[in-house]
């Protein structure tokens, strides 16, 4: 059977004070992971390298990352950047930034076309914004990011996939209009949802909106060969004795050449509102 394993995880950048002391852990519960697609959130960026390259390095994978201002990155990351980053077992023939809906701050997504031996496939990174007062900048966002990831799917023959940090559930109004499918589905029953965990003690409770909340979504719509996800799980160990990030990272696996077909008809408006 062909299989995509896809992880997404907020990697908290270089907050906390101690993320020197995190990173090696972050690169074990990566390796022992073994994703064949790993999407970064709060990725940090230099000159040279960026955190993302330091994932490929420990996967053996290819690396694309594009700087963003969300969170805003602060004086204690030593001159590092924000951003987002994807880490592919194959090779990644395009990168696209593409800019979401944001009032006063630069938010993108990183658009990638990477090519598998069966043909080419479409993966989105994306972040959007937390805020209570900014809901419906942030229903805008994961709008924004469905349409990437709808674009061109019935001309590609594996899976389109978005790995996010959508800052809600599904339960919650700024992710009304998501229509794309939810690998969740194919967790265990009873399986713990939380990515934002009080089980997790870097983990921020002041906020209320995404406190014990499923917030990470890995996401998906078949390609012209089928897909359809087979199992998927959180991680929560903790390498060293302490969380290598805030959040828990989410790891799916989507069988190719299974289940539906990308509907070649209109889909549903990616409108939240009713």
């Amino acid at each position: 059977m062909d299989s995509i394993r896809a992880m997404t995880w907020n990697v908290w950048w270089r907050f906390g004070d101690n993320w020197e002391e995190r990173e090696p852990g972050l690169v074990e519960v990566a390796r022992a992971t073994e994703p064949d697609l790993l999407g970064i959130q709060e990725c940090w960026g230099e000159d040279a390298r960026t955190q993302a390259d330091v994932f490929a390095e420990a996967l053996g994978g290819h690396a694309a990352f594009v700087e963003g201002d969300l969170p805003p990155a602060t004086p204690e990351g030593d001159g590092a950047v924000m951003g987002l980053g994807l880490v592919s077992r194959w090779p990644i023939v395009g990168t696209e930034r593409v800019d979401l809906p944001s009032d006063g701050r630069r938010n993108p997504a990183l658009v990638a076309t990477i090519e598998r031996p069966n043909g080419l496939m479409r993966v989105v990174v994306g972040a959007v914004s937390w805020e209570p007062e900014r809901v419906e900048e942030t229903a805008l966002q994961v709008a924004e990011l469905q349409r990437l990831v709808r674009e061109g799917r019935a001309e590609r023959p594996n899976p389109s996939i978005l790995l996010a940090d959508l800052n809600y559930d599904q339960s919650q109004p700024a992710l009304a209009g998501l229509q794309l499918d939810d690998v969740w589905d194919a967790a265990e029953p009873g399986a713990d949802p939380r990515t934002l965990s009080e089980t997790n003690r870097f983990a921020p409770s002041e906020c209320a909106d995404q406190w014990n909340r499923r917030i990470d979504h890995i996401r998906y719509l078949p390609g012209t060969e089928g897909a359809k996800a087979t199992r998927a799980w959180i991680i929560r160990d903790e390498p060293g004795g302490f969380p290598p990030s805030d959040h828990y990272p989410v790891v799916a696996d989507i069988a190719v050449g299974e289940g539906p077909a990308a509907p070649t008809g209109p889909m549903p408006s990616a409108s939240w509102m009713p």
